[in-house]
């Protein structure tokens, strides 16, 4: 993701598609029943083509498909960077399917206004900001996505030129067979000032949708939302969040709230595995530009975790790498059950503080996708 200054860019912290069918929100929805794998590639030529993006967050649709949220989305028959800012959209999305033989095929959506130009799949809802989609959950018919709302900031108060400004939920129905008319409604969440947004991952459980968040001050914790699937009707009426007493109480106040996890992330994945009767996190390690993925297990969504086991180095962010270079970081690990077998599939991305260098260098700057056995898990 970039900050949205047109004089700034460095980066922050932080075939044919059919009507969905009614899903029991808490039921799995795999991609296939074949080993599938995905893969990302440029559209480079085509004129409004996908030329990478950030995020990638998938979310199990019915009909053995996923969508995949993605953050700033570059766009053109070519990478453009116009005075050290890329062109780009601030999200956009992706819709997959694994045919029988286990062949990932991935159709990139970028919106289109009433003339045809690139647009923010998901539009702001407030005056000067941004959303950068997350995480979602299925619903019934319904797709939820998590909306981190972001503005510019100026460089006095904030280093990286961008600030947080509250949390939103997106209801995406399906109206249509073609996500250009998907029709999206928008519900408010947390409002700017709070400085803890619950966007960072989601998951249904039982009679509740479970977003975390991760507070901007002290150790940076993650904290723990839910809203009842009953009540999605009014979001904010009905948040809940998970109080240091143990008690889930209603609002979100993150002054007296649980850390879930001391040190936690503003994206991660957090998903539930039957085999392992465990919850799994896959996220960076919390030290700042770390070329180090953790994998942390815990009984509950909501703990105790442990401390995480490092389970991979990113190449791209190692010396002597033909990957490497100095100006690289990488961000953005999460995991994707639906696509595993008992092993573990994840991704990452990696951009550069030198921005001018995306239109040269194609290796970076779109997910990076891993397939590993599942580690043991320390200390079991």
């Amino acid at each position: 993701m970039f900050p949205g200054s047109p004089r700034r860019s460095r980066r922050w912290l932080l075939p044919a598609f059919a009507c969905l069918l009614a899903l029991a929100a808490s039921a799995p929805a795999f991609a296939s029943q074949t080993l599938c794998t995905p893969k990302f590639s440029l559209q480079s030529g085509q004129p409004y083509g996908w030329e990478g993006a950030d995020a990638a967050y998938s979310i199990p649709l019915p009909g053995m498909r996923d969508v995949w949220i993605f953050g700033d989305t570059l766009w053109g028959p070519g990478r453009v960077v116009i005075d050290k800012t890329p062109k780009m959209v601030r999200n956009s999305i992706g819709i997959s399917t694994c045919d029988a033989h286990g062949h990932f095929h991935l159709t990139y959506v970028i919106r289109r206004d009433a003339t045809g130009q690139p647009r923010d799949f998901f539009t702001a809802q407030h005056p000067h900001t941004w959303y950068w989609a997350l995480d979602g959950f299925v619903n019934g018919r319904d797709l939820w996505v998590t909306l981190l709302c972001v503005r510019n900031a100026p460089a006095a108060s904030s280093a990286m030129g961008f600030a947080t400004c509250g949390a939103d939920l997106a209801r995406v129905r399906y109206t249509s067979a073609d996500p250009q008319n998907w029709k999206i409604d928008y519900f408010p969440l947390v409002p700017d000032g709070v400085h803890a947004y619950p966007s960072a991952s989601a998951v249904v459980w039982g009679p509740n949708a479970y977003i975390f968040a991760q507070q901007e001050s002290g150790t940076r914790p993650l904290l723990a939302t839910r809203i009842p699937l009953d009540g999605l009707d009014d979001p904010k009426a009905h948040l809940e969040y998970l109080a240091a007493s143990g008690a889930w109480e209603k609002g979100f106040d993150p002054a007296t709230a649980e850390h879930v996890m001391e040190r936690g992330s503003s994206e991660l994945s957090i998903r539930y595995h039957p085999e392992l009767k465990k919850w799994l996190a896959v996220m960076f390690s919390p030290q700042g530009f770390s070329s180090k993925i953790l994998l942390r297990s815990a009984p509950s969504l909501t703990g105790p975790w442990t401390e995480g086991q490092v389970i991979y180095q990113v190449p791209e962010m190692q010396p002597g790498h033909p990957g490497y270079d100095k100006d690289s970081f990488c961000y953005a690990a999460k995991e994707h059950p639906e696509f595993e077998r008992g092993d573990l599939v994840f991704t990452y991305v990696c951009n550069t503080f030198a921005v001018p260098k995306l239109t040269q260098e194609l290796n970076i700057y779109f997910p990076q996708v891993v397939r590993m056995p599942m580690p043991p898990l320390n200390g079991e």
